[in-house]
């Protein structure tokens, strides 16, 4: 009998160590992967990020929230153009996606189709704090993914001002102004325009950068060109964007071997005084300041003319976002994560080690006075209102070949009209892929 009784003691002792163990354990797995949400223990968030940003100011916010949050950031890079959207797109598909991913807004985001893949923070209080316009860009009805990653940027051409001044030039006011500076630079030994093909993605910024004008002649046409009712072969204002990058390859302004020339070349040659006009969007400058940093206050932009020299204006750029994988097992820290990047504290430690490319999109930030050259020159369009942004944020629409098509456009291989009936058929895949209405 006594033994019976300690047999059932041991049995009920067994017993509740049992439950003790299931309770424990059941509130471990309550927190993802074990994350303490007291911040003693230590989460490790992935970032995705293109390979040519400039990371000081992401790196330099991920100290402040390892040290508050006990939060460790490990960035991967990724290439940029159409290999680095094809491998987003493929780890998306494949549930291989970082925690964090830093990609385009506007279009190309809407096209990943962000509500299966990206957390929604719409209800989230920091998302008060942003630009309505960068909103706009990264929301799918009434969902918000994304938060800016960056400042704003624009693109037009940026020029290299001693070139400018040793040849007595003027910032040109219309297309035709451009080229004859081009004209100049070219007889005084100079490269006037750098195209870096090698990067195929760069070969788009003339026709992209030209929509400021198309937009102020033909205001209809985003809504026009979404509904399938106008395209770029047929209508002469979008058309020019072609032209443009073809006439400057006839007129001999580009530099040799542009299929060999990369990135990062084109900005060593725009620094050093090789050449003297780089179109590009204004990202690089964070690059020329990191790679040439006494160069950096020589390097002017203007935005691209059209052919009215009393409304000489500017496109602009929409910053990339940072978005949360869905399927990440960290998502309350990486909540915490953009949060604090869009912080007060958060975008004065940002600015203390980088400088802005353009205007921030979150409320209440001002740019400093130590802002780049380039940046100040930015200013004056948005101060006279002279600013339209790319189309790719007035339309969901941006085929994935255009960087091919400008490519050939450039390098002479078909004509600016083929290449523009290339592009709207590329466009027309898409935009049956997205199901819009029209197509």
């Amino acid at each position: 009998m006594e033994l019976f009784k300690n047999k059932s003691l041991l049995l009920g002792l067994s017993v509740l160590l049992l439950v003790i163990m299931a309770a424990c354990s059941k509130d471990s797995d309550s927190k993802p992967n074990g994350e303490n949400t007291d911040g003693d223990s230590e989460t490790t968030l992935t970032f995705l990020i293109g390979n040519q940003a400039v990371l000081d100011g992401i790196e330099a916010v991920a100290e402040d929230i390892k040290e508050k949050y006990n939060i460790t950031t490990e960035i991967e890079l990724r290439p940029g153009g159409s290999e680095g959207d094809n491998i987003v797109k493929t780890r998306l598909a494949t549930g291989e996606m970082t925690d964090l991913n830093m990609y385009n807004s506007g279009s190309l985001l809407k096209a990943l189709n962000p509500k299966e893949y990206f957390v929604d923070l719409s209800g989230e209080p920091f998302i008060d704090r942003l630009n309505d316009a960068f909103v706009e860009t990264v929301s799918v009805g009434d969902a918000i993914y994304g938060i800016p990653g960056e400042s704003s940027n624009a693109g037009g051409w940026m020029y290299n001002k001693s070139i400018y001044e040793e040849l007595g030039l003027e910032v040109p006011h219309t297309w035709e102004q451009l080229m004859e500076n081009n004209e100049i630079i070219k007889k005084a030994g100079k490269i006037p325009v750098i195209a870096s093909y090698k990067d195929t993605y760069t070969s788009q910024v003339i026709l992209l950068g030209d929509y400021y004008n198309v937009h102020t002649e033909m205001p209809e046409f985003a809504e026009q060109y979404t509904a399938n009712k106008a395209k770029f072969a047929d209508t002469p204002i979008a058309l020019r964007g072609f032209e443009k990058i073809q006439e400057l390859q006839k007129a001999g302004y580009y530099n040799d071997e542009e299929s060999s020339t990369s990135y990062e070349d084109a900005l060593e040659m725009l620094a050093t005084g090789e050449a003297a006009h780089y179109p590009m969007i204004t990202s690089a400058l964070s690059a020329i300041n990191s790679n040439y940093p006494d160069q950096i206050d020589n390097i002017g932009f203007f935005g691209q003319p059209g052919d009215d020299p009393d409304n000489h204006g500017m496109t602009a750029w929409m910053p990339g976002g940072i978005y949360i994988n869905k399927e990440s097992k960290h998502v309350d820290a990486a909540k915490k994560w953009v949060e604090y990047f869009v912080s007060d504290e958060g975008l004065e430690t940002y600015m203390s080690v980088m400088k802005a490319d353009g205007p921030y999109m979150v409320e209440g930030i001002e740019l400093p006075d130590d802002s780049y050259e380039a940046v100040k020159d930015m200013i004056t369009y948005i101060d006279s209102g002279k600013v339209a942004s790319a189309l790719e944020f007035y339309s969901p629409l941006k085929g994935p070949n255009l960087e091919q098509i400008t490519v050939e456009v450039g390098l002479n291989m078909v004509s600016p009209k083929e290449g523009a009936e290339k592009y709207d058929r590329d466009v027309e895949r898409q935009a049956q892929q997205l199901n819009l209405e029209g197509w």
